[in-house]
């Protein structure tokens, strides 16, 4: 009914094409799926088309050419990969050349049925069509959901920090600018006070030169910033450290001290609200030259991690977000219900810092 070589390449071109689909979505660029995609659903129309050519002219009683069995599918590939107008304009194009492809070859007495075929073609391909059109639909608003989430939690993060700046800043400002002034005013000739509006000026100096020596914290310092996050949450909580002898904190950047310390302060604050009125909560910090590592524990009632919604921001951006925005930075959290609560924040300096 059709030249030799029309089946071997429909088969290739329909059939290769669709496993070319399914091995895509292996891959981690999403834009081979839709190339894949754009290619079945081409394909199909194609080979349909490339029939007409081929067909020898005869004609059959009651024969179904097997390609027309599943325009849908090639139209679920297109749904996929192109807009949904143009997967719609797919669909009513395959499904009509295969239905007239059908009625073509077969002999007259059947022509009459052409109207149906068609209207059962297309309503039923549209269903599924339809409903593929909507879950990438849906797919993409979720996508968009979470991501403009997570930036306005990220964002949330930022403000935080320039706030816990602008109240250093106020601080320096109050404890040597003002106090310097105010000195000066009452007394210029005070040695004393000729010395600290040196160091004022000196201060002054190391922050416009971006030499700021308070950037070199101390163990003292670590701690202290911690603790002092620790108890803004939970004014009852439990605070141990273990510094090991000899330990160097200079490799200790104050940004990453800050975001430990908002990261401490979330589990602590999902201690509070979770982990029920009676719970005992306890931070113990250990710390080396080379690694520094805060556990905030509770005796509480616990969850499954498992189960924790992808959508909650608590623990995937404030906890787990802020850690992996650090080099060598890591959460783990330990949990099960009536068991309590476990969690790990690990910061570990990278080689070259500790060289």
């Amino acid at each position: 009914m059709s030249a030799s070589w029309w089946t071997p390449l429909a088969a290739v071109a329909t059939f290769g094409s669709g496993l070319l689909l399914g091995a895509s979505t292996f891959h981690a660029d999403t834009r081979w799926v839709k190339r894949a995609a754009s290619a079945n659903a081409i394909l199909y129309v194609v080979v349909i088309l490339l029939w007409w050519p081929a067909w020898n002219g005869e004609h059959v009683t009651d024969f179904t050419l097997w390609i027309s069995n599943f325009p849908g599918v090639a139209s679920l590939a297109a749904a996929a990969a192109w807009r949904p107008a143009a997967a719609v304009v797919h669909l009513f194009l395959a499904a009509t050349l295969a239905q007239l492809t059908n009625h073509i070859i077969r002999t007259s007495p059947t022509t009459h049925l052409l109207v149906p075929d068609l209207a059962f073609a297309w309503t039923f391909c549209a269903v599924f069509v339809a409903a593929a059109v909507m879950a990438l639909r849906t797919g993409r608003v979720l996508d968009a959901t979470i991501a403009t989430t997570h930036a306005a939690a990220a964002g949330a993060a930022a403000a935080e920090a320039k706030s816990v700046e602008r109240e250093r800043f106020d601080a320096l400002i109050h404890d040597t600018v003002m106090s310097t002034l105010l000195a000066a005013s009452r007394n210029d000739a005070d040695p004393s006070v000729i010395a600290q509006a040196r160091r004022t000026v000196e201060r002054l100096d190391e922050l416009r030169s971006g030499t700021d020596h308070e950037t070199i914290l101390d163990f003292d310092g670590i701690l202290a910033q911690l603790r002092s996050a620790a108890s803004e949450v939970d004014e009852s909580v439990a605070f141990e450290t273990a510094i090991s002898s000899g330990s160097d904190p200079s490799g200790y950047a104050p940004d990453s001290i800050r975001a430990i310390a908002g990261a401490m302060a979330e589990a602590l604050r999902n201690s509070v609200k979770h982990a029920g009125s009676s719970a005992r909560r306890s931070v113990t910090v250990t710390a080396t030259t080379t690694r520094l590592e805060v556990v905030v524990e509770d005796d509480g009632v616990g969850f499954d991690p498992s189960s924790v919604e992808t959508h909650r921001l608590g623990i995937t951006v404030s906890i787990r977000g802020r850690m992996r925005q650090l080099d060598g930075g890591s959460a783990t959290i330990r949990s099960s219900p009536g068991r309590g609560t476990s969690v790990t924040l690990t910061l570990s300096l990278p080689a070259a810092v500790m060289a």
